[in-house]
């Protein structure tokens, strides 16, 4: 028969939902402490317990040392007596003793009776926490057990759980033994149980109710990508199918919606949106903007995008304020800009009536039906109403089509720039060539010293391998900076070496034919006996008068050329022009320019000097 005692102690983990091994531990933990107080045990030496619910046996042991002669019974043993607990013990063993008192169940009632109620409180909260810990996550029923302004005390049964106001649905209404249903937040251990937080607004509460209600979701079938809630009023959902054949947007709404229908019900009253995940991101926008009829999504970056909308869906897909597009865009993660179609076809007609070249990519099918949009759009924008299934394809086609030519001209702008590089260094390159070939022959028969120059400078450009005009007037081509490649020649000999030049192309220009006659009349027996000796230049077979123009005008580009470089190089700045010996005026400034039409270089006039900038631009 069951003592009283051990009749007690089923009684109390029968009441407090505690498991046996939990009392019999806590029961154990108390005669230990009882036996010591009891006995007057000494903190250091071994005391256990044992304890038999179904019998209600109690016993307790107590190490001792086996000796032959016993001195202090409470910590030594006689071989005798050890052999009767342990037959094999032997001098100096330490073994456990039973030391039971006899009617010690009475004794540990009285003695321990304060002790085992704490230990099995301590027991207890510890055993709820371990519980209600595996359950965060989770979802959670219970009563109303009281409302206060600052939140709600929700009975679970063993414990009170709290759901705060901030985790309540705005609107909803509580009352005393009411049940309800919330997500488990937070558990919490404290010295008075484990404190256990609720919410009814997170958006994993609605997962776990999709879970419970989707059998799909639950069996993993069908996968939920993201949860976007504002709590009583709308929410979005993206799902997706792990399986062919499976369509995750029907397994959650179910047969007529009565399982989506539960949800809401549940939620009093909050809209769910339910739709398809996909991984290309303009679909997904599409779908996220519903239910509002998107006719494009046009990705700007890597995380934003600009959408179009008939203007019968605009307020649609914006929502009351912008509740929708604010959902879609935080359930797609991107950045979204929702345009009207009459907004959008408005900037592609004026982008294609301002580019001839986009006109030339939205093909002749599209021009022929410019003026057919425009009325559109005028209509459009005094009564919107809805498209036609032709005219929302029509649209659509212009505005991708414009949206195709900008992002192809972005795409390939690194690629065109160093091409249009290219054909402009090849015309710069044509031109100088011309001039080059422009130079005419009297310029290679005229020895250097006719110029007039100082000694010093000519000394600089005859130790340069120069001895002709004309192989001087080849540096011309390049401005400045083809003087001041010749060592020697600094500002002082650059101005004095144009101001030679500018005198000796002034007697072309004016009687070409006779300066090259005169300057071939000049040429002394020396000068001939030297440039004997040089290699030949490069020279025109025939000069022409196109072709002296074509030097004048070298020339003339060589000046402008001196005043643009000659602040960079010069430390002083550029003297004006002034009139030579006659009283004649300087040439004008001249721009040897390609036309692309005449396929030619033509010379261009500038009022003032310096205008058009320096001609090193142009590289040979």
């Amino acid at each position: 028969m069951k003592s009283e005692f051990a009749l007690a102690l089923n009684q109390i983990g029968a009441e407090r939902s505690l498991p046996r091994e939990i009392i019999t531990k806590v029961i154990e933990s108390a005669l230990v402490q009882s036996y010591r107080k009891y006995a007057n045990v000494m903190n250091s030496q071994n005391v256990a317990a044992v304890v038999d619910m179904d019998s209600g046996d109690m016993r307790v042991f107590v190490e001792k040392e086996v000796v032959e002669e016993v001195m202090d019974d409470r910590t030594e043993v006689s071989l005798e007596d050890a052999l009767k607990q342990k037959p094999d013990a032997v001098l100096g063993d330490c073994i456990m003793v039973d030391v039971t008192p006899k009617d010690f169940g009475r004794i540990a009632a009285q003695n321990a009776k304060q002790l085992i109620v704490q230990k099995l409180r301590e027991a207890e909260r510890d055993f709820q926490y371990d519980q209600f810990v595996e359950r965060e996550g989770e979802i959670v029923r219970g009563m109303v057990q009281s409302v206060t302004n600052a939140a709600v005390v929700v009975n679970l049964g063993r414990i009170e759980a709290t759901l705060p106001r901030k985790e309540q649905i705005p609107g909803e209404k509580y009352e005393v033994q009411q049940h309800v249903r919330a997500y488990v937040t937070e558990v919490k251990r404290t010295g008075r149980g484990p404190q256990v937080t609720l919410s009814r607004t997170h958006r994993n509460f609605l997962r776990r109710l999709l879970e419970a209600e989707v059998p799909e979701v639950a069996n993993g079938l069908v996968e939920i990508k993201s949860i976007i809630r504002e709590p009583g009023s709308r929410s979005k959902i993206a799902v997706a199918a792990l399986q062919p054949n499976v369509d995750p947007v029907g397994a959650c709404v179910g047969q007529r919606g009565m399982r989506i229908q539960n949800i809401i019900n549940e939620l009093h009253g909050e809209k769910i949106d339910v739709i398809e995940w996909s991984a290309d991101p303009t679909v997904y926008i599409a779908k996220a903007l519903g239910p509002a009829k998107v006719m494009a999504v046009h990705p700007i970056d890597d995380k934003s995008a600009s959408v179009i909308v008939p203007n019968d869906q605009l307020s649609l897909a914006i929502g009351r304020e912008g509740q929708n597009a604010r959902l879609a865009a935080r359930l797609t993660g991107w950045r979204i800009d929702i345009k009207s179609s009459s907004e959008a076809l408005s900037e592609a007609l004026n982008k294609i009536s301002e580019n001839p070249d986009l006109q030339v990519w939205v093909g002749d099918e599209v021009m022929q039906a410019l003026p057919a949009l425009r009325e559109l759009l005028v209509r459009q924008r005094a009564l919107p109403t809805a498209l036609t299934p032709e005219e929302f394809t029509l649209v659509k086609r212009v505005v991708d089509s414009v949206h195709a030519y900008e992002v192809a001209r972005r795409s390939n702008a690194d690629k065109i720039k160093p091409v249009i590089r290219e054909t402009q260094a090849e015309e710069r390159r044509q031109a100088r060539q011309a001039a080059l070939a422009a130079i005419p022959q009297a310029a290679y028969a005229m020895p250097l010293e006719e110029l007039g120059l100082s000694p010093r400078v000519a000394q600089h450009i005859i130790a340069a391998g120069i001895v002709s005009v004309g192989q001087l007037l080849e540096h011309s081509v390049r401005g400045d900076e083809g003087f001041l490649a010749i060592e020697g020649i600094g500002p002082k000999a650059l101005n004095e070496i144009k101001q030679a030049l500018d005198k000796a192309v002034g007697q072309w220009k004016v009687a070409p034919e006779s300066a090259q006659a005169d300057a071939g009349d000049s040429i002394s027996a020396s000068a001939e006996a030297k440039l004997a000796t040089e290699p030949a230049a490069p020279r025109v077979e025939e000069t022409t008068e196109e072709a002296q123009q074509y030097f004048i005008e070298a020339m003339s580009e060589g000046e402008d050329e001196d005043e643009g470089e000659g602040e960079a190089t010069s430390t002083k700045p550029a003297k004006p022009k002034k009139k030579d010996a006659k009283g004649k005026k300087p040439t004008k400034d001249r721009l040897l320019v390609y036309d692309e039409e005449l396929g030619r270089v033509v010379t261009q006039h500038l009022r003032k000097p310096g205008r058009y900038g320096d001609l090193d631009d142009l590289e040979i």
